[in-house]
């Protein structure tokens, strides 16, 4: 009995370190991907009508397509499809923030901020082993209220704090979901690497684009 025990948690481990380890070299790649994507949209000039199109055509891609080849190759095509999307679509956001006279630095201290980040939370979620599916339910509630209130703000508040107050909001939010989602693979809760890595790679775009926002605010130049 003993002996079953001991193979059966062997083999856990084995699973997650597998789903851990599957998921943070999709992570890495779909980055490289996406980071490529933005640089496209940059070269090619491309405008704001087209980055909103890109970034629905990323919610469709994730709501219709990825539930349905999560469970085979195909999964991965469309996490570098996701991450395309996304990565193009910010185009037009960096190269407002790159035509800054300190654009450049701000744009590295966003992506700096975001990887640090990303490593310090998941080095504590490595190392304290705890389960934090607790925040999935407020995580959820937190980004139904940020969008409602995004919505309020763009058509009748229209404040600039307001915005920035909720940038701020978003990198908490982030970091929480990324914290939930590193507990989540590191103790079994996911299995799905591709699933995982497209959760993480929304968490970092988020993140990456309302650190940038803060850092353009406080820069004074947003």
């Amino acid at each position: 009995m003993n002996t079953f025990s001991t193979t059966t948690a062997i083999g856990n481990i084995k699973v997650k370190n597998k789903v851990l380890s599957d998921t943070m070299k999709l992570l890495s790649y779909t980055l490289v991907f996406g980071g490529l994507a933005s640089w496209f949209s940059i070269v090619s000039g491309a405008g704001f009508g087209s980055a909103i199109v890109s970034s629905i055509a990323a919610i469709a891609v994730i709501w219709f397509v990825l539930p349905k080849t999560q469970n085979s190759n195909s999964g991965i095509l469309t996490a570098f499809a996701i991450a395309g999307l996304l990565g193009y679509s910010i185009g037009p956001m960096l190269t407002y923030y790159l035509a800054m006279p300190n654009g450049a630095d701000l744009v590295f201290q966003a992506l700096t901020g975001t990887g640090v980040s990303f490593f310090a939370i998941s080095f504590y979620a490595q190392n304290t082993k705890k389960d934090f599916s607790f925040l999935n339910g407020m995580i959820f509630f937190a980004m139904i209220g940020i969008i409602v209130l995004s919505i309020i703000n763009f058509f009748f508040i229209e404040s600039t704090g307001f915005s920035l107050f909720m940038s701020f909001a978003i990198v908490l939010i982030m970091g929480a979901y990324m914290l939930s989602q590193m507990s989540s693979i590191i103790n079994g809760g996911e299995t799905n690497y591709i699933v995982a890595t497209v959760g993480l790679y929304l968490a970092l775009h988020n993140m990456f684009t309302s650190l940038l926002h803060i850092l353009g605010a406080f820069s004074g130049d947003d």
